[in-house]
């Protein structure tokens, strides 16, 4: 039952010295306070990191040809080979656990290689197959992807980056006119915009005119050389087992000594991933470390408190002793005062400290044009609750000692007392 006298006398008795209780509280809400702040700036760190490769494909692996650095099977060391169709063909078929996968080759970037009527520019040009669109995801501005009768048919089509877009056509839907792309004529079938800001294979996509990797295959009169081999990992699936398959087929085919290991380049983005994942969750737990220990500052403050509290309340404890005051009541009384100072400072402190982000989360998000260097800083309502939680039992926890220290207190030495 909720005991209104006995409230009223806590209340009363941290009341009594406002210029104390005011210090006990400060140290606490500082604590709180100090733990929200570091674990919202890292949410927001954490969100803006991983915003610049959102729409990027975290799970993929790109490969590449170098120059051998072992002789084999007759071939000298410091030989110059080119992957090929046939081993995109063989990944495809003999790797387990691709999600997607697509070859690259590129195309020259000559000065003023796209023409559209009397204008002229300098960009990228890229071929490859659908597939690419899962691995590098972008944002279709007008017209449709790539799909696969367009590889089939070897149309001469292409998607153009937003950048193109604007300086080409003024931002005028492109979809059915043609470019002159490196001297053929391809029709634009769609607008597309990179949806990660901090990664990119071989250039921008708003920099960049994508064609069917067969039709450029045939334009550029190159064989089935292929310049680049991406593909992306199902969920789950061990990345270093695929790069193993991967690049043991690929050396089986090209007369690559197996240990040979310079022949085969692999850019590992689920690596790099990894590595962010590790480096947020260290954060994470330094984060904890330094609030929880400037938050038992604050406890071990109210338990000193407490403590004076508790001798300057010598012959008050002692005159309840003597007059039946049971030990549960002593007890329940410190204790209750210690919650109720710690619960007080710790939600101001947390109010306080989701305000605070609140309001650098606006200013932050003022500029959308740009990511920001915290990115929705803010806590979750999990670890809110779990704050309240550990900020509840210290509460207790610092009343424990001088609770039991006025249990010692007898109640003759208590009246005697000055």
């Amino acid at each position: 039952m909720f005991d209104l006298d006995r409230w009223t006398e806590i209340w009363v008795t941290i009341t009594r010295n406002k210029t104390r209780s005011f210090l006990t509280c400060f140290g606490v809400f500082w604590g709180i306070l100090m733990l929200v702040i570091l674990l919202g700036s890292g949410n927001g760190l954490k969100n803006s990191m991983f915003k610049t490769v959102e729409g990027f494909a975290t799970n993929s692996l790109f490969f590449f040809s170098d120059r051998t650095s072992e002789s084999y099977h007759g071939f000298n060391k410091g030989r110059v080979w080119y992957l090929r169709e046939r081993d995109y063909e063989a990944v495809r078929l003999g790797v387990k656990g691709l999600d997607a996968i697509s070859p690259i080759i590129w195309g020259n970037r000559s000065d003023k290689n796209i023409v559209y009527g009397q204008i002229a520019g300098t960009y990228n040009v890229k071929g490859v197959f659908p597939d690419y669109f899962k691995i590098e995801k972008p944002t279709l501005h007008y017209g449709r992807l790539m799909n696969e009768i367009d590889i089939q048919e070897r149309r001469k089509v292409c998607l153009i980056g937003t950048r193109i877009c604007e300086e080409l056509f003024k931002n005028e839907d492109p979809c059915g006119k043609y470019v002159r792309v490196n001297g053929l004529y391809y029709q634009v079938i769609g607008v597309i915009k990179q949806i990660a800001s901090g990664v990119n294979i071989g250039g921008r996509i708003e920099s960049t005119v994508f064609i069917p990797f067969s039709t450029m295959q045939q334009t550029l009169n190159q064989g089935d050389i292929i310049h680049f081999l991406c593909v992306s990992v199902i969920p789950g699936y061990n990345i270093q087992q695929v790069i193993d398959e991967t690049t043991g087929i690929m050396k089986r085919q090209n007369e690559i000594s197996p240990t040979d290991p310079q022949a085969i380049g692999v850019v590992n983005i689920a690596a790099q991933f990894s590595t962010f994942q590790s480096l947020f969750s260290g954060i994470d737990i330094l984060v904890w470390w330094v609030g929880l220990g400037t938050l038992l500052a604050g406890i071990i403050g109210i338990s000193n408190i407490m403590m004076v509290t508790v001798k300057e309340r010598t012959r008050e404890i002692g005159v309840r002793r003597a007059i039946g005051a049971k030990p549960w009541n002593i007890i329940s009384q410190i204790m209750s005062e210690s919650l109720v100072l710690t619960a007080l400072a710790g939600l101001l402190g947390l109010s306080c400290g989701v305000f605070l982000l609140d309001l650098v989360d606006k200013v932050m998000s003022a500029n959308p044009a740009e990511t920001p260097a915290l990115l929705h800083p803010g806590v979750h309502i999990g670890t809110a609750l779990a704050a309240t939680f550990v900020l509840l039992i210290c509460g207790l926890l610092a009343g424990l000692i001088p609770a039991w220290r006025a249990l010692q207190i007898k109640a003759i030495d208590a009246i005697r007392d000055e």
